[in-house]
């Protein structure tokens, strides 16, 4: 059982399904039913079986009650400033402040507190930004182990010369000549 806890129109719903070959259940849990009805003519196109939508009211909504503890990998592309996409959308700097910054903080801390609940020991969480800012992406990764003693970090396999290795995975826009993106993946630890 995989859940994309932040759907969206559902991308990355899509290519989880590819990777899962329709074996399996994929949950789209987001809180905009307009982005998941964008997903659903995306999903016909792909054929796909193994995907249910799910519009959420919140990340503490009392229906994913019923995931607690059984979903063996749980995606959190969470809700971010976007400052990873400045090159491409540089009227972000316009719109984000240290306050729009903060509460940004404050709903991702959140949303990964409640995802992580839907994970089974030795299941996986992984925790993304498009974000290059450390509050929305270091910060947020180290409150979480430091919060929640029973996960730990599996390292990144994603190298590059300048980066070196890292517990996390970043990419920078000056560095990789890509969008700056963050990811964090934990597994939970049997007990």
């Amino acid at each position: 059982m995989v859940i994309d806890f932040c759907a969206g129109a559902g991308g990355k719903t899509l290519a989880l399904a590819a990777m899962m070959a329709s074996t399996g259940r994929l949950y789209a849990c987001d809180v905009s039913e307009r982005r998941l009805d964008n997903l659903g003519p995306r999903l016909a196109r792909s054929g796909a079986s193994n995907v249910q939508t799910m519009r959420i009211e919140s990340e503490h909504d009392k229906r994913l009650d019923k995931f607690i503890g059984k979903a063996d990998r749980v995606l959190v592309d969470a809700p971010c400033s976007g400052l990873g996409t400045l090159k491409r959308n540089p009227d972000l700097k316009w719109r984000q402040s240290p306050a729009s910054v903060k509460e940004l903080v404050e709903k991702q801390k959140s949303i990964l507190s409640a995802a992580s609940r839907l994970v089974r020991p030795g299941g996986r969480l992984v925790y993304a930004t498009c974000s290059v800012l450390a509050e929305e992406n270091e910060r947020i990764a180290d409150a979480f182990l430091e919060a929640n003693t029973e996960w730990s970090v599996v390292p990144s396999s994603l190298r590059s010369p300048e980066a070196g290795e890292s517990r996390f995975a970043q990419l920078l826009p000056h560095r990789d000549e890509c969008d700056g993106f963050f990811a964090a993946v934990f597994e939970r630890q049997d007990r």
